[in-house]
């Protein structure tokens, strides 16, 4: 996963927030819903892979929407919508999110 978010995610995630490519992004998360073992990134329980994903793919949720919460596909991103309400749950995750505004790109 480390890999995945600092070579993948980050660049392509920044650029479609940033106006690029909406599908290219589409298309990753595709993949990444692949990798998502449940109900955590890498299974039963919170690891630092998790800790390190939230903030990029929570951003990406609030700016485009993921597995039917937007603009994504239910069925390709389904495994990270589970993923993001799982962890949104999670009281140690949930004191990260900031209440408002963000910024990390």
């Amino acid at each position: 996963w480390r890999t995945t978010l600092s070579k993948q995610l980050v660049p392509v995630g920044k650029s479609a927030v940033l106006g690029g490519s909406v599908p290219k992004l589409r298309s990753l998360l595709k993949e990444l819903n692949g990798m998502v073992v449940g109900p955590y990134l890498v299974g039963e329980k919170l690891t630092v892979a998790d800790c390190a994903a939230f903030p990029f793919l929570w951003r990406i949720d609030q700016e485009f929407g993921i597995g039917g919460n937007g603009g994504g596909s239910e069925k390709d991103e389904c495994n990270l919508r589970a993923w993001l309400d799982n962890c949104t749950s999670t009281a140690s995750i949930k004191k990260t999110i900031p209440v408002q505004g963000w910024w990390w790109w």
